[in-house]
């Protein structure tokens, strides 16, 4: 029990130096490419690790939905991972993953699991101009030497999950419980997030909150952004709240997490009141507690805007208090 939580505590404190563990499986090869590609998924979205159970086909069900399994008590959907993204698997489909991912369980069938490696987030670059793919959000590059093509593709699991399951997702606002939100004239916020569909869902959202927002992919853009900011705002002789209302920020970002910037924000004298909120698919009290040591004012876990939009009003309210 006591390597368990030391192997915990070690993974948790990994992104206080902008790194994690990315876990690598094999899906198959797809029919225009003999050779199988690496994947790859945060080990922190992963519960555990299964041989292939008996599954259980509910009427109706269709690909890539394979059917339900019970795992230790709890039905658990079961998706066919490489049918996703176009693969077919050498020798059968023979491990399943089983993640909590925003809210809900579910397992994704694979060939094979390869290994687990420790990375740093600056050694994992944005997909969306190289790769044609909406499932994959990210490419790891998995040797710090630069000219390695020794790579991962990292999977999108919030396309993945919103493709299959497009309903779960809800972006209705309930008006009975919406007030406006009173930012200073000019302020915008900064919403750093690498998921295409959780970006356009987020800026979807925050337009029906009337809050402007520039939208970022990596938390290295966000903070170049801030950093830029800062800059203007000080050669006016003005405060940074006059230009950042708030960061609204993803945990798991190519080139540097979400817990990062917020360090990077907490830690500079003229940045540290810009209220912080993470939005986060990554749940668990590991996760939550790291959060509140990094100095963020407020987490939610996507994506349900009617509780995105409580704790954008907490987290101003709160700065407001402290600064009145």
């Amino acid at each position: 029990m006591d390597n368990f939580q030391k192997e915990i505590d070690e993974r948790t404190n990994l992104t206080s130096s902008n790194r994690f563990e990315l876990l690598l499986f094999q899906l198959g090869s797809s029919p225009d490419e003999p050779k199988s590609e690496l994947y790859g998924i945060n080990v922190f979205k992963l519960r555990e690790i299964v041989p292939m159970p008996t599954l259980t086909k509910a009427a109706g069900m269709v690909t890539p939905m394979m059917g339900m399994a019970n795992i230790r008590g709890e039905i658990i959907p079961v998706i066919d991972l490489p049918s996703v993204v176009g693969c077919v698997p050498k020798t059968g489909l023979n491990i399943l993953l089983v993640t909590e991912y925003a809210r809900s369980t579910q397992a994704f069938a694979v060939e094979s699991v390869d290994d687990i490696v420790r990375l740093e987030w600056s050694q994992v670059l944005a997909a969306e101009s190289g790769v044609k793919s909406r499932n994959i959000t990210s490419i790891a590059r998995l040797d710090t030497d630069k000219s390695s093509n020794r790579l991962a593709l990292v999977l999108d699991v919030e396309q993945i999950l919103y493709d299959i399951m497009p309903a779960s997702r809800n972006i209705e606002m309930d008006d009975n419980q919406t007030k406006p939100f009173q930012l200073k004239p000019g302020s915008v916020a900064i919403v750093a997030e690498d998921s295409k569909v959780a970006r356009s869902m987020l800026d979807q959202g925050l337009k029906m909150m009337s809050i402007p927002a520039e939208m970022h992919i990596t938390g290295l853009e966000a903070w170049n952004k801030i950093r830029k900011m800062a800059e203007e705002a000080k050669a006016e002789g003005r405060p940074i709240s006059d230009k950042i209302a708030f960061v609204l920020t993803d945990l798991e970002m190519p080139e540097m997490d979400g817990f990062t910037l917020t360090l990077n924000i907490k830690r500079d004298e003229f940045l540290k009141n810009i209220p912080v909120i993470i939005h986060s698919s990554l749940s668990g009290s590991a996760n939550e507690d790291h959060v509140r040591k990094v100095g963020a004012d407020g987490y939610v876990a996507k994506f349900e805007i009617n509780e995105l939009e409580a704790a954008i009003h907490r987290a101003l309210d709160s700065k407001k208090a402290v600064n009145s």
